[in-house]
């Protein structure tokens, strides 16, 4: 695994690689991983692993996060900045190619629409837990259970967010963020990566900015304290039309304790080009909890599916 970096507009994204030939063979194709909250590149290691036998595998920490940089203003963290900042990482990494993207979590919220605006860099999309941007807006307006499923956005909005998260060593984002996790899958030494990710100089901040830009967030059921992100009622909500042409897979977890799994009913009113495959048993963490499963998945999509 090599580690690299590369600036784009300013912000010095880190980024790890492997599986690329340094000889006369044919280049590999690139497959790109982008991860979610609160993780870094390191999430995808089994994939990584995998996958580097038979492609160029590259992964980096999202800016805000880890190593990468860490941008001041909230605006840069809006998403249609963070897609055409990601689409610029993309083209500087694989500038010759289109590439195979799969995202999880925020890195899937970024993706959905990045495939959607940016097809002529996308050749496939692989999401795992992460809503399609048109699905969750419906789930937010019409179900009570995403609402509240979502209120813990409102923790990490609020004004003592960055405080509550770096309180004893990170306890919050241990106990709250990962609670969801089945037993015993991070080991000791994954559980001390964390909190090194975490405790990197602003890595706290830089996370929740994802949170706070946020276009669309329900009001909170619970209190009324001072919020560092603007809310919407759902009823003023608006369901974006982000439709997807690439050939799609989607990996769900039905135990997620921040999604409902109707977030995938009737997803190929946006996604015609679509595989979807259920976990009942596995929670929003499926490539922690379920990392040879994961692979195979991708594995089997990838071999079965064609280029657009």
């Amino acid at each position: 695994m090599k580690h690299h970096t590369i600036d784009i507009e300013s912000v010095n994204i880190h980024y790890v690689e492997a599986g690329a030939i340094d000889n006369n063979e044919p280049p590999r194709q690139s497959i790109i991983f982008l991860h979610g909250f609160p993780e870094y590149w390191g999430t995808w290691h089994a994939q990584l692993e995998y996958f580097s036998k038979s492609y160029r595998v590259i992964a980096p920490d999202l800016p805000g996060y880890n190593l990468s940089g860490k941008p001041q203003q909230q605006s840069f963290f809006e998403v249609p900045n963070l897609i055409q900042f990601i689409a610029k990482f993309i083209q500087g990494v694989a500038p010759q190619e289109k590439i195979i993207l799969v995202a999880h979590d925020w890195g899937g919220a970024i993706a959905w629409p990045l495939a959607a605006f940016f097809p002529q860099l996308i050749e496939r999309l692989v999401i795992l837990n992460a809503a399609h941007p048109s699905t969750f807006t419906r789930e937010m307006i019409h179900n009570p259970e995403q609402r509240q499923k979502s209120e813990y956005i409102h923790e990490l909005v609020a004004h003592d967010g960055v405080a509550r998260l770096s309180a004893n060593h990170h306890q919050y984002i241990k106990d709250k963020i990962f609670n969801g996790m089945r037993e015993g899958t991070l080991n000791e030494l994954q559980r001390q990566t964390y909190q090194q990710v975490w405790a990197q100089p602003g890595a706290v901040e830089g996370m929740l900015q994802y949170y706070r830009a946020m276009p669309q967030l329900a009001p909170s059921e619970k209190n009324n304290s001072d919020k560092g992100a603007q809310v919407i009622a759902p009823t003023q909500m608006k369901i974006p039309n982000i439709r997807i042409t690439c050939p799609t897979l989607v990996l769900w977890g039905e135990q997620d304790q921040a999604f409902v799994k109707e977030n995938i009913d009737g997803i190929e009113e946006y996604v015609p080009d679509v595989r979807v495959k259920r976990f009942p048993d596995a929670s929003h963490w499926l490539q922690h909890e379920l990392p040879d499963e994961v692979n195979q998945q991708i594995d089997e999509f990838l071999k079965t599916t064609k280029s657009v």
